[in-house]
């Protein structure tokens, strides 16, 4: 399987609430479109120091982080983040990578919108069609 890539748009969700509340303009709110890496085998979504910066995020908390092969290496989590692919939406932290060059877009992120990479064509699509299905049991 190749690289798989899909737009999505990031907002700050601590501001997006300060808007619905009044406390700032809708336009004073963070936001960033960007064409993310698909990749599975993180688990959230995880950005880069200037994507973090762009979108005015605080940090909640550092960590060290395993990536492929073992090797683990310092990184921070912010608050949470809302992510919208399309007309869906999901709400996460992000781990930040300081020397990572594209936004990944993690397996909790693409099942909090009901997401999956089509085996033939390589794209990213609604798992159950164009209706989003959420089970809970």
């Amino acid at each position: 399987m190749g690289e798989v890539k899909t737009e999505i748009t990031l907002v700050n969700l601590r501001e997006a609430g300060k808007a619905q509340d009044g406390v700032i303009p809708e336009s004073e709110v963070k936001r960033l479109t960007v064409n993310a890496v698909v990749d599975t085998g993180a688990w959230t979504l995880v950005i880069n120091e200037k994507t973090r910066e762009k979108l005015g995020l605080r940090v909640e908390e550092s960590s060290e982080t395993a990536l492929a092969g073992g090797i683990k290496i310092p990184s921070r989590i912010t608050e949470p983040v809302r992510i919208y692919w399309k007309d869906r939406r999901t709400t996460c932290e992000a781990v930040v990578l300081p020397d990572e060059e594209d936004v990944l877009l993690g397996a909790y992120p693409l099942e909090g919108m009901d997401l999956m990479i089509h085996p033939k064509t390589q794209e990213v699509v609604g798992a159950h069609g164009d209706k989003i299905r959420n089970v809970v049991k």
